[in-house]
């Protein structure tokens, strides 16, 4: 029955947010983050443009996966049996919280690092940048390239094979970037260590070949280098 006064939309939208909450856990566990984020904010003082990010990434989040939702409940309804543009069309729908999820990530280092990471001389200013900045802006750079390939070449699954190995590509950015960060010989030798094995640990396993993992090696190292001369 169609809603006939603005309170009456307004109770089914209320009605829609519970049945969502009630059915779909990972709704229920953006919750809880929501809830454990917010605490944090009060906890550390944030300043109010930091709470403003903070509270618009959570409503980011919560949108859509709301979105995602309805979208699985509607493809349901029109395609009740398997179909592959359903899967698609749900596959694409996850996509979009996974998206707003990582957004959420970067918005909240960016609010919440400075807090949580102490400076090495012990004080940080109200608009100094976030400790740990460039190697984590590394990373994100180089997973969205990971992406952009294993798309362009069309090869084995988002997580498991293709061309490039995004486990060795991550790995070597992060380990150039402790190198370049002037980690200490033990510490860049352990990350670089670390490296190698991650790589190796998927050859081994024939998830990789040889090349998938020099190419994703490259990637990471190559590109996490070009950004360090970019870093201003």
């Amino acid at each position: 029955m169609r809603p006939l006064s603005w309170f009456e939309s307004l109770n089914c939208a209320i009605e829609g947010i519970l049945w969502a909450a009630r059915t779909q856990r990972n709704l229920r566990y953006h919750f809880l983050a929501a809830i454990a984020i917010l605490i944090v904010a009060i906890l550390f003082k944030v300043s109010a443009p930091e709470l403003i990010f903070l509270a618009f990434a959570i409503i980011i989040v919560f949108f859509a996966e709301l979105i995602n939702t309805a979208l699985e409940v509607l493809v349901d309804l029109v395609s009740p049996d398997y179909h592959p543009l359903a899967r698609r069309a749900k596959d694409v729908a996850a996509g979009a919280v996974v998206v707003a999820c990582v957004g959420a990530v970067v918005i909240g280092y960016l609010a919440l690092s400075r807090h949580l990471l102490v400076s090495l001389n012990g004080s940080v200013g109200e608009l100094s940048r976030p400790p740990g900045e460039f190697a984590f802006f590394s990373v994100l750079v180089v997973i969205f390239l990971v992406i952009l390939a294993k798309g362009f070449f069309r090869r084995g699954l988002p997580l498991r094979g293709g061309m490039p190995s995004g486990h060795a590509a991550v790995s070597f950015s992060i380990a150039t970037s402790v190198i370049l960060l002037h980690g200490g010989i033990i510490l860049s030798s352990l990350c670089l260590l670390m490296a190698f094995l991650i790589s190796q640990s998927r050859m081994l396993i024939k998830v990789h070949s040889f090349w998938e993992v020099a190419a994703g090696a490259a990637l990471g190292s190559a590109t996490t280098l070009l950004l360090f001369h970019l870093y201003p």
